[in-house]
């Protein structure tokens, strides 16, 4: 983490997730306020998973109110198997189910960022990560669902946590797959006018 993290009083960043804030301090950023966006993440009938991820990082960004002059920054993270896409998940149960999947195959993981400007000019990027999972035994999972680490996320684990030990091969961008492409969020805070070092 940088030894000087700046805040943007003018950026609002659009999502409940404190790993995408610690993202941001990564680069140096602390957004001035925070504002978990409320919208309906239901995935459309044959809705590719990088066009989800996008609609949805878009319509985060959308559903936060913005003031005069401020800049907000949201962010969705997809994972998918194939075209299917693997939610958030709900209990330790569907952690396990989550991970039999996953076990020894890749996957693919889609980052993507939006930038709602001061002008209201909308940028955005999605990113195309691929993650592999080792062979897991029984215990492996049982192990993993008992951590409780996998409920609540997308696909049923966090690369930043436990699962780090279980991923053997991932291309792409680490911070992506945690929850927010950090190259091209920078990018698209510098055009929407933060002048970010």
């Amino acid at each position: 983490m940088p030894d000087v993290v700046q805040s943007w009083p003018q950026l609002v960043l659009a999502s409940s997730s404190p790993r995408r804030r610690d993202l941001l301090a990564q680069i140096g950023v602390a957004p001035g306020r925070i504002a978990s966006p409320d919208i309906d993440e239901t995935a459309h009938r044959d809705e590719k998973p990088a066009d989800y991820a996008a609609r949805l990082a878009v319509e985060k960004a959308l559903a936060v109110a913005r003031g005069e002059g401020e800049v907000v920054l949201a962010g969705d993270t997809t994972v998918a198997l194939g075209r299917r896409i693997l939610h958030q998940a709900r209990d330790p149960a569907e952690v396990g189910f989550f991970l039999k999947q996953l076990s020894g195959r890749r996957h693919t993981v889609w980052s993507a960022v939006a930038v709602i400007a001061a002008d209201g000019r909308i940028r955005q990027r999605c990113t195309r990560n691929i993650v592999r999972f080792k062979r897991l035994s029984q215990e492996e999972i049982a192990a993993y669902c008992a951590s409780g680490e996998g409920v609540g996320k997308a696909g049923g684990y966090a690369i930043q946590g436990r699962a780090a030990g279980l991923i053997d091969f991932i291309s792409g961008s680490h911070s992506a797959v945690v929850g927010l492409p950090l190259f091209e969020t920078r990018a698209l805070l510098k055009a929407a006018g933060l002048s970010i070092d």
